[in-house]
């Protein structure tokens, strides 16, 4: 296999992964509709830097222990089931919780915004203390691996192709909240987004803590 087969073979693999719905599309969405497009945008840095991470880890072998540490997996499963039950619990209470309205900017209500950094943190944690993420890595990069290529070289690349379709359609994902934000910002849309988005924590959590 030459290096342009394996970034193709690769991509065409991506693609699929990259528009399944999913956790990161639904946090994507949630920070375009809740925060505003700058959100929006350090959410989805957050987890594509995540991904870049995974991808290399997986090529120097670091991940694998995913696969031959039961304990290893174990704990990383755990860690990520608390974190994802903790963000989908805040964002029902907030959802439910009572707050003054916002100030109108253009007809617009602008809800009270987080910090940029923060937005960048919780979709690093997102991707990070998500194990089928690093699953996918150790499973799909040494299928892609051509002879004779650096590792590490080749599994950022790999990883950054990822990242390049999910900058992608993150961008479709926050342009189409944008064109519909008079809607989408209403307070109970916002909030409807917000539970929705809390119980696909809540769920994914729950799957990550149960499952053996």
């Amino acid at each position: 296999m030459s290096v342009e087969q394996a970034l193709l073979g690769f991509t065409a693999v991506a693609v699929l992964l990259t528009v399944l719905p999913g956790l990161d599309s639904a946090m994507v969405l949630r920070s375009a509709i809740s925060q505003g497009p700058r959100h929006a945008v350090a959410t989805g840095l957050g987890i594509n830097t995540g991904a870049f991470a995974w991808g290399a880890a997986a090529a120097v072998g670091i991940s694998a222990l995913l696969t031959a540490s039961e304990t290893a997996y174990t704990a990383l499963k755990l860690a990520g089931a608390v974190y994802m039950l903790w963000l989908g619990s805040s964002l029902l209470w907030k959802s439910f919780r009572r707050s003054h309205a916002p100030v109108p900017v253009d007809g617009v209500p602008v809800p009270a915004g987080e910090r940029l950094s923060t937005a960048w943190a919780k979709g690093l944690g997102t991707n990070l203390l998500n194990p089928k993420v690093g699953v996918f890595y150790i499973a799909m990069i040494p299928q892609f691996m051509p002879a004779g290529v650096s590792p590490l070289l080749m599994g950022l690349a790999l990883a950054g192709i990822h990242v390049l379709l999910s900058c992608v359609w993150f961008g479709l994902i926050i342009s189409a909240a944008h064109l519909a934000r008079r809607a989408l910002q209403a307070p109970r849309s916002a909030k409807i987004t917000d539970r929705l988005t809390g119980l696909a924590l809540l769920g994914f959590g729950t799957s990550l803590a149960v499952k053996h």
